[in-house]
């Protein structure tokens, strides 16, 4: 120790030396690393979200968790730990994962299974497998209450206006929004209108499922006449609830009605 202490004391200027070279050396490297404000210690983790509006939390257990947990995730390559929960309206899986799993494998083989569930009950949207996140969650958690605009009002607001606008903040990599109340056409049926008619229930669901109430896709023709060309819409679906109500149901014995047509704009 007393020879470190003498050697340094008599070659002083070669230590200060290459004591600011090192300083200067890290600092160099310093700028040019990955920054992260905690290490990654959590494993890797997948959520997948089923979203059912109008169930409640029982029959949202019933219907999608419990063959979403046990008959299409279960059983998933490096899986540990499975925990799910269920909530009216919204089933949340989530799957923990072994540590050092890859999470885009562990998220390629969830995507997998996925594409299955197509076999899961008609009652609500497919699943859904949310973005990744850091072991420290979420940095900042907005909530948005309406006072005047209805619930589907603010759900257009909050996709379409805050967050393009949050995600245009510097550093901001993911904003993730839950309590969606999407427009919809919906059928309220009226049994004792269905029994006046005789239309059953089955008849009002093959004929709603068949002409695809609520998703709305538009093909586009063209006329070449003579000296111009003429652009028609030709819709598949439609569009407001004016247009659910010309719809038959199969098998009511009346004619085809006329359809629904929206007028161009001048």
């Amino acid at each position: 120790m007393r020879w470190i202490v003498g050697m340094s004391l008599q070659f002083r200027l070669l230590v200060i030396t290459g004591a600011a070279g090192m300083v200067l050396f890290g600092f160099v490297q310093l700028r040019g690393m990955p920054v992260d404000v905690l290490p990654e210690f959590a494993p890797p983790a997948v959520e997948v979200q089923t979203e059912a509006l109008g169930l409640s939390a029982e029959e949202v257990e019933q219907l999608i968790t419990v063959p979403l947990e046990q008959d299409l995730l279960n059983g998933v390559p490096w899986l540990a730990e499975i925990r799910s929960e269920s909530l009216p309206g919204l089933s949340s899986v989530v799957m923990t994962f072994d540590p050092g799993t890859d999470p885009l494998r562990a998220r390629q083989v969830v995507g997998e299974r996925l594409t299955q569930a197509f076999a899961l009950p008609h009652v609500s949207k497919p699943p859904t497998m949310l973005q990744p996140v850091s072991s420290t969650s979420r940095v900042m958690m907005i909530g948005l209450t309406p006072k005047e605009v209805s619930l589907i009002d603010l759900s257009v607001l909050a996709r379409w206006t805050v967050a393009p606008r949050l995600m245009g903040v510097p550093g901001v990599a993911n904003v993730a929004v839950w309590g969606f109340r999407d427009r919809q056409l919906q059928v309220q049926v009226n049994p004792q209108t269905l029994r006046d008619k005789n239309v059953s229930h089955l008849q009002i669901l093959e004929t709603t499922r068949q002409r695809d109430v609520g998703v709305v896709p538009e093909l586009r023709r063209s006329i070449h006449p003579r000296h111009g060309r003429i652009h028609r819409n030709q819709q598949s679906a439609p569009r407001n609830s004016a247009c659910v109500s010309h719809l038959l149901a199969r098998g009511s014995g009346e004619g085809a009605r006329r359809g629904c047509a929206n007028p161009a704009p001048r």
